[in-house]
């Protein structure tokens, strides 16, 4: 089921910059995924890389980083959108 952002689309809000930091992790990962893993496949394949093992474990630090940054960035929930959810009735 694809994601769907159904509130205006304005950086200024913090739940969409978090969303907008969510996405980029994921296009970061997938692109990770894709390239090592094509990578790794052409060097069984054809061609021994020596730094291989070099190339994939620096990637993957800069990812995990990438992660601890995104959760770091994780907006609290605020009294505000808390009473907004008791008044209209929404859980979240």
């Amino acid at each position: 089921m694809p994601i769907r952002w159904y509130g205006t689309s304005d950086q200024s809000d913090p739940l969409n910059a978090h969303f907008s930091r969510i996405v980029n992790f994921v296009l970061h990962a997938m692109g990770f995924a894709a390239v090592n893993s094509g990578l790794w496949l052409a060097q069984q394949i054809r061609h021994p890389w020596n730094n291989l093992n070099w190339f994939t474990e620096i990637w993957l630090l800069v990812l995990i980083g990438h992660f601890v940054f995104v959760v770091s960035k994780r907006p609290g929930k605020t009294d505000e959108r808390i009473s907004m959810s008791v008044n209209t009735g929404d859980e979240q």
